[in-house]
C-alpha cells in the first residue's frame, strides 16, 4: 500500500492526513492548534506543523507530502532566509487603511483589471503596504515575501530560518492568485503592483504548475524522512475543490468561522461591482469565489444568547415559520465584506411582542446567515457563472435548519458531501500527482437534499432590512 500525506495549515490549526494513494481513505491523522492572536509569529505554524505529523503518527512510510495553508497571509524573510517579523493574518484589519489608500491611489478598477481581485484588507498587497507605512525598519530588512503555504513547503525541504536559500521558495496558481500582485490572464506576476504597495522589489517564490514537485524534504525533521516528493500544494479552497472534484456547473458553498461561496471557470472573472474575486484553482482553471466575515460566528452569539446548544438552536429555528412571522437579522457582527460594509454591526428589524419570541429569533440567526450565504450566489449569477449543483461543506452546514433554509432559498441541487477534511485531502491529492503526474479522483460520498417550496419572503425581508439602512441592495 502506497501512502500520501495533506498538510493544512489554516487559521486556526494545523491538520496533518495520512491516506492511501489508490482508495483516499484515511489511515490516520493529526492536528495542533495555532496562536488566535491575528498577527503571530510564523514559526508558530511551524512548530503546530511538526506537532501534527508527531501526533499522527509521524511520516515515516509516506510517498509524498503536499501543503495547503490559509491564502494571503504574508511571510517576510531576509536575505539569509530568518524570519524578519510577526505576520498579519489575511482576517487582521490593522490594514484597511493601507488598502483604502491603495486603492485610491490606482483605483478600484485597476486592481480588478490587472489582477481579478477587488482589492481587500485581505490581500497580501494590503499587508505590504502595512508594512512599509507602521514598520520601516522591518520593510527594510525584508529581501523576500511568500505565504504560509509557500513557507511551509520550503522548510520541509530542509531549509531553515536563517540559512536557507530564498530564491528557492516556490509557490502555486492558487496562491499567486491572492496576492493582488498576479494576472490571470498571463499567468504572471505584476511586479509593478508589488513595488507600487511595498516601494521596491523583493524575492517572490516562483510559481509551478498544478502537477509540479515543489522538491524532496530535507534532513533532520522530526518525523519526516528526507527525500520524500513534495507536492505543488495551493491554498485552502483550491485544495477543497480539488478534493471534491469540482466541475463546470458546480459551486461550494462553505460555512465555517467565514462563508465562502466558489465555482469553477475556464476564463477569469473580472467583477466591476467589487463582490467576486477571481482566484486560480489547483488545476490550471480558475476559481471565482465571494466571501462574508460572518458565518459560523452567528449561530455562537445565537446559541449564547438563548443559553443553547448549536442541536437547541436549530431545533428552535424550525419551530418557526418561513421569515420568522417577520423577524430579521442582518448578521454583520463583524462588519462585513460582501457586501462591503467593514464598519456595519448586527441589526434586527421589525421586531415586535408578537413575533419576539425564541424560535422567531433562532430562525431569523439562521435565515439572516443563509440570506447572507446566497447573495454570494447572486454576485457569481450576475457574472455568468452558472451554477447548477450547490455542495453544502464547513462546520455549520451540519446543522438541520442550516440545510432546510437552503434548500427553501435556492432553485438548484443542494448535496451534501460526506463529512471529510476536504482541504487536507484535496493537498493529499497534490500529493498522489506528485507521483504520477497526473490528478487521481477519489470517491466523495453524496447526499442530495431534498427539493422543496422556496420561500421567497426570507430574501425579500433580507433586501428590505438592507434598504432600511440604506445598505446599496
Amino acid at each position: 500500500m502506497t501512502l500520501v500525506a495533506g498538510i493544512d495549515s489554516s487559521t486556526q490549526s494545523c491538520k496533518v492526513t495520512v491516506r492511501d494513494l489508490g482508495t483516499g481513505l484515511e489511515l490516520r491523522h493529526g492536528k495542533a492548534s495555532h496562536p488566535p492572536q491575528t498577527v503571530v509569529d510564523p514559526r508558530a505554524w511551524w512548530d503546530a506543523l511538526l506537532l501534527a505529523v508527531a501526533r499522527a503518527g509521524g511520516l515515516h512510510d509516506v510517498a509524498a507530502i503536499s501543503v495547503s495553508g490559509q491564502q494571503h497571509t504574508p511571510v517576510f524573510l531576509d536575505a539569509d532566509g530568518a524570519v524578519v517579523c510577526d505576520s498579519p493574518l489575511w482576517n487582521d484589519t490593522g490594514s484597511h487603511p493601507h488598502m483604502v489608500a491603495l486603492n485610491a491611489e490606482l483605483g478600484r478598477e485597476e486592481w480588478i483589471r490587472r489582477t481579478g481581485l477587488p482589492l481587500t484588507l485581505s490581500d497580501t498587497a494590503a499587508k505590504l503596504r502595512w508594512l512599509r507605512d507602521t514598520h520601516p525598519e522591518h520593510a527594510r530588512r525584508t529581501a523576500a515575501v511568500a505565504v504560509v503555504h509557500d513557507w511551509l513547503t520550503w522548510r520541509l525541504r530542509g531549509f531553515n530560518d536563517g540559512s536557507g536559500d530564498i530564491h528557492e521558495l516556490t509557490t502555486d496558481r492558487s496562491e499567486a492568485s491572492g496576492t493582488a500582485y498576479w494576472s490571470p490572464q498571463t499567468g504572471e506576476y505584476c511586479t509593478d503592483l508589488f513595488v507600487h504597495a511595498f516601494g521596491r522589489a523583493c524575492v517572490l517564490p516562483r510559481i509551478l504548475g498544478p502537477l509540479d514537485r515543489a522538491g524532496v524534504t530535507g534532513t533532520g525533521l522530526p518525523g519526516i524522512p528526507a527525500g520524500v516528493a513534495i507536492g505543488v500544494g495551493g491554498g485552502d479552497n483550491a485544495a477543497a475543490a480539488l478534493a471534491l472534484d469540482l466541475r463546470d456547473g458546480d459551486a461550494v458553498m462553505s460555512l465555517g468561522t467565514s462563508g465562502v461561496v466558489y465555482t469553477r471557470s475556464s476564463v477569469p472573472v473580472h467583477d466591476l461591482s467589487g463582490y467576486v474575486c477571481s482566484y486560480a484553482d489547483a488545476t490550471g482553471h480558475h476559481l471565482p469565489l465571494v466571501a462574508t466575515l460572518n458565518a459560523a460566528r452567528n449561530f455562537d452569539a445565537g446559541a449564547a444568547l438563548l443559553g443553547c446548544t448549536y442541536a437547541e438552536l436549530s431545533d428552535l429555528a424550525l419551530q418557526a415559520p418561513p421569515g420568522a412571522a417577520g423577524l430579521t437579522l442582518l448578521p454583520f457582527f463583524e462588519g462585513e465584506r460582501t457586501p462591503d460594509l467593514p464598519h456595519a454591526r448586527a441589526s434586527l428589524h421589525e421586531a415586535s411582542l408578537a413575533n419576539f419570541t425564541r424560535p422567531n429569533f433562532a430562525r431569523a440567526v439562521v435565515e439572516g446567515t443563509v440570506a447572507s450565504q446566497v447573495a454570494m450566489l447572486e454576485a457569481l449569477d450576475a457574472c455568468g457563472l452558472r451554477v447548477d449543483r450547490l455542495f453544502l461543506i464547513g462546520g455549520a452546514a451540519a446543522s438541520t435548519a442550516v440545510q432546510t433554509i437552503l434548500a427553501q432559498m435556492v432553485d438548484v441541487t443542494v448535496v451534501m458531501p460526506a463529512l471529510d477534511e476536504y482541504v487536507t485531502k484535496g493537498a493529499a491529492l497534490q500529493a498522489a500527482s506528485a507521483l504520477e503526474g497526473a490528478f487521481r479522483t477519489w470517491p466523495v460520498a453524496l447526499r442530495e437534499l431534498p427539493r422543496v417550496a422556496l420561500e421567497k419572503d426570507i430574501a425579500r425581508q433580507h433586501r428590505s432590512a438592507m434598504a432600511a439602512l440604506g445598505y446599496d441592495v
